[in-house]
This record gives C-alpha cells, sequence and structure tokens, in this order.
C-alpha cells in the first residue's frame, strides 16, 4: 500500500486531534511541498486583483474602468455555484485514488493553460468584444482554479487532526500564499523582460502559466487522505449541506471575521500599484515596497505561530487586525515630498498584522468542521472548504469592483496622470477603507465560542462515538 493511501491508527489519530503529536506522515518537508499549492493559488488571485483588473485591463488591453470592474465580478458569480459544488463533490467522491487527490490531476494543465490565456490581447477596438473575451477566460480560470484549490484546502483538516497542528499546517500554506505575492508582484517587472505592452504581458502569461500548473503533480505525490474519513463519505446533498453549513452559528461568525479581513488585504492590494504610480509619483518603488513588506510577513509567521500556541485564535487574531488598522491610518498622511525611504518604514508595522489576518481563519475552519461533525454525523470538510473559497474570492472581485467603479467615476482612466479626486480616493482606499473593515473583522472575532478548550471537548464526544461505533 502507498504511503498516501496507508491507513491510521485509532491511537495515532486519537493523539493528533488531542494537539499531543501531529499526524507522523506531517513533516516539515511534506508541509513545504503542500504549500506549494497555496503558491499558485495566491499567484493567481493575487496578480489578478493587483496587477489584472486595476493596472493590466486598463492601461495595456485599454478596457474603460467600468468594464474592468466588471470583468471578476462576473467571475465570482460564476463562483458561488461552483466553489460549494466543487466542495460537496469532492466530499461524496469514493474513488480508489481519495475523495479530493484526483481533482489535483484533473485540474492542473486547464488551470495554467487559461490562467496563461488571460493576459493575451485580442486584436480589436471594441469595448464590448474586450470585456466578453476577458470575463468569458476570468471565468475558465476561476473554474479550473476551483477544481484543484477546494479538495486541496479540504485536506487539512484530515492530514492536520489537532488545534495547533492545524495552525502549523496552515503557516506553512500561508508561507506558500506569500510567495505567491511575491510571484504576483514580479509579473509586471516579468512582463517588461519580455519588451512590455501586450506582447510582453501575453509572454509573461505563458510562463506564469507553466509555474502555476507543475506544482499540483508534487502536491498529488506526497499528500493523503484518511481512510476513516473515506469510509463514511458525506451522503445530503448540495442543497442540504449548503442548508445546513448556513445555519451553523460558529460558522457564520467565522465568516463574518474573515470577509472583512479578506476585503482590507484585497483593497490593499488592488491600490498600493495606484498608490505609488499616482500619489507618489514613484511606479517603480511598488515591486520594492512589496519585496519589503511581504519579506517581513514572512518572518512574522513563526512569531504568530508560536505566540498562537498560548493564546485563543480569535484574540490573536484580533490582535493582528488593530496592529494593522493602525498602520493602515498612518499612511494616509505620507506625501510625496517627503524622504523616499519613509514609506518603507511602515512596512514591518502593515506585515505584522497581514501576516495573521489570513492565517488564523483557515486554522480556525478545521474546528468547525469537527463541530459540524459532532452535531450531524458527516464529514464536509469539502463544502466547508468551498464556500470558504468562494468567499476569498469574493472579497477580492467586491473591494476591485468598489474601488474600480469608484475610481472610473471620478475620472481614473487609460494614461499617466489623473484627477485629483481620483487620487484622493485612492488615498483613502488605501488607508481608511482597510482600517474600517479591520475593526469589523475584530468586531465578530469579539467572544468567537469555538476555543481552545471547547475543541478539546469536542474531540473526546467524537472519539467517544467513534470508539462506540466500532464495538458495535
Amino acid at each position: 500500500m502507498s504511503d498516501a493511501a496507508a491507513p491510521i491508527s485509532q491511537a495515532t489519530t486519537s493523539a493528533a486531534a488531542a494537539g499531543v503529536a501531529e499526524d507522523p506522515r506531517l513533516t516539515a518537508g511534506r508541509k513545504t511541498v503542500y504549500a506549494t499549492g497555496d503558491f499558485t493559488v495566491n499567484t493567481m488571485l493575487t496578480s489578478l486583483s493587483m496587477v489584472f483588473a486595476t493596472y493590466f485591463l486598463v492601461q495595456v488591453a485599454g478596457l474603460r474602468a467600468e468594464y474592468a470592474a466588471g470583468v471578476p465580478l462576473i467571475g465570482r458569480i460564476v463562483d458561488a455555484f461552483t466553489d460549494p459544488a466543487m466542495g460537496r463533490l469532492s466530499d461524496r467522491c469514493t474513488w480508489r485514488a481519495g475523495r479530493r487527490r484526483p481533482f489535483f490531476l484533473i485540474g492542473a494543465l486547464p488551470f495554467g493553460l487559461f490562467f496563461a490565456l488571460l493576459w493575451v490581447t485580442p486584436s480589436t477596438d471594441s469595448q464590448v468584444a474586450l470585456f466578453a473575451y476577458y470575463s468569458a477566460l476570468y471565468i475558465a480560470v476561476s473554474v479550473a482554479m476551483t477544481v484543484v484549490s477546494v479538495p486541496y484546502l479540504a485536506l487539512q483538516p484530515e492530514m492536520a487532526a489537532g488545534y495547533d497542528a492545524r495552525t502549523s499546517l496552515n503557516t506553512y500554506r500561508n508561507a506558500g500564499s506569500i510567495l505567491g505575492v511575491f510571484a504576483a508582484v514580479a509579473f509586471r517587472p516579468v512582463a517588461e523582460l519580455f519588451g512590455g505592452g501586450t506582447g510582453g504581458f501575453a509572454s509573461a502569461g505563458a510562463v506564469y502559466g507553466v509555474a502555476l500548473a507543475l506544482p499540483w503533480l508534487a502536491v498529488y505525490a506526497t499528500t493523503w487522505e484518511r481512510t476513516d474519513f473515506q469510509a463514511r463519505p458525506a451522503k445530503t446533498g448540495l442543497l442540504e449541506g449548503a442548508r445546513l453549513v448556513a445555519a451553523h452559528t460558529t460558522f457564520r461568525r467565522l465568516v463574518g471575521l474573515y470577509l472583512c479581513g479578506r476585503v482590507s488585504m484585497d483593497l490593499l492590494g488592488a491600490m498600493l500599484i495606484l498608490y505609488f504610480t499616482y500619489h507618489l509619483g514613484r511606479s517603480e518603488d511598488f515591486e520594492l515596497m512589496m519585496v519589503v513588506f511581504l519579506s517581513a510577513v514572512l518572518v512574522w509567521l513563526p512569531v504568530w505561530l508560536r505566540l498562537s500556541r498560548s493564546r485563543e485564535k480569535a484574540s490573536t487574531f484580533s490582535i493582528g487586525c488593530l496592529i494593522w488598522a493602525t498602520g493602515s491610518v498612518l499612511i494616509l498622511f505620507i506625501q510625496p515630498d517627503w524622504p523616499r525611504w519613509t514609506i518603507f518604514v511602515f512596512a514591518p508595522l502593515l506585515a505584522a498584522g497581514f501576516a495573521v489576518v489570513d492565517l488564523m481563519p483557515w486554522s480556525m475552519l478545521g474546528e468547525v468542521v469537527d463541530e459540524d461533525d459532532l452535531a450531524n454525523g458527516e464529514r464536509r470538510e469539502g463544502i466547508y472548504n468551498g464556500f470558504f473559497m468562494f468567499l476569498r474570492k469574493l472579497a477580492g472581485a467586491a473591494a476591485v469592483f468598489i474601488a474600480m467603479s469608484m475610481l472610473g467615476a471620478l475620472g481614473y482612466a487609460q494614461g499617466e496622470t489623473q484627477p485629483d479626486a481620483a487620487v484622493w480616493a485612492i488615498r483613502l482606499l488605501a488607508s481608511i477603507g482597510t482600517a474600517v473593515f479591520l475593526l469589523l473583522a475584530v468586531s465578530f472575532a469579539w467572544s468567537y465560542p469555538l476555543t481552545r478548550a471547547r475543541h478539546d471537548e469536542i474531540v473526546r464526544l467524537l472519539a467517544e462515538r467513534d470508539r462506540g461505533s466500532t464495538s458495535r
């Protein structure tokens, strides 16, 4: 029997769930390979929100800002159906190779191919034709990403069963996602290396397409699924499963804090390149700032992991939000004539909060799934992660749509200069807008009910239930 299919003893499962020990297969090397999956996902999501919608579509492809705002929105409407459906499909699969892992092989090639095509500019001056072309490809790449990403995320509660073990695995995954942001930030410079313009962006898209497809082969080879989970696949249908998920009070709280945090992340990402270009007048500093910022995020991740071992996850999340909100408000006051190094001083402060805002909600989701299992007797990682993935993408699309629609109304268009009103809006969205959503996230995290002690009790009751089922 292969390592990926090897059974796990009840003793090992109980130990991992209680936080005593991780599954022995969950080594640092396997966590690292697993993290490459989120590297590809975040490369795509960040490049679409940070470069594609706000910069490429307007400044390179020549699409009006109002149309550019609508492209990701249409894609997310489709995601409203495909992400939960993909999660439910993987919950109910009974393939010999597993419920989740085979989808990595199915979706890898389309994921890379459609991403590459997204950066090709058609030979047409029609705004409607350009809008239709990019909308269709945006939908295609979103569906392809759903096929690999939702089963990928649903594996986390299986591979890491314990409260702290899940935080550890998610820390690796987050490091991979941060490297994906690095790759997304480098997209424009890579396009310039290929000559810039429409040809340069098309060439960069082709290179990135290959880089997004290949890691899924390694993820397939090094991950595994628990045979005890596969032995009892979910039986409820998509609509009934969606109803149960929506009725889960703890999940709704988690969705609130996660969604507000994601809007903050994507709003900052969408506005930062415009902030450097049109407010500071130093477009070339954008990539340098991102390198400093993301390097600081990677430094902060193990710090937050260590702190989370002695604190509740929700309170750790709130501390990060407050730190980031403080830094966001302060960047409103930076002026173009200040010393160049001034903006870089804020990078570690912003990075401290950014590092934990995405880390904690995903590590908290596994406990929500365990609570649901205790209440309903089914493992529904797929549909929970499907909704979470949809919300992750919805937050980015909503942030870009609101921001780009506002900027379009204030006169933002193709060109090297922008109206003063549009520049002021860019500054406010990047600072005050981000801080407001972070404070809303804290309000949802306040008195979060699924604590470490509550999860330990859930694990104990699940173990008793499983022992009772085995003895009968």
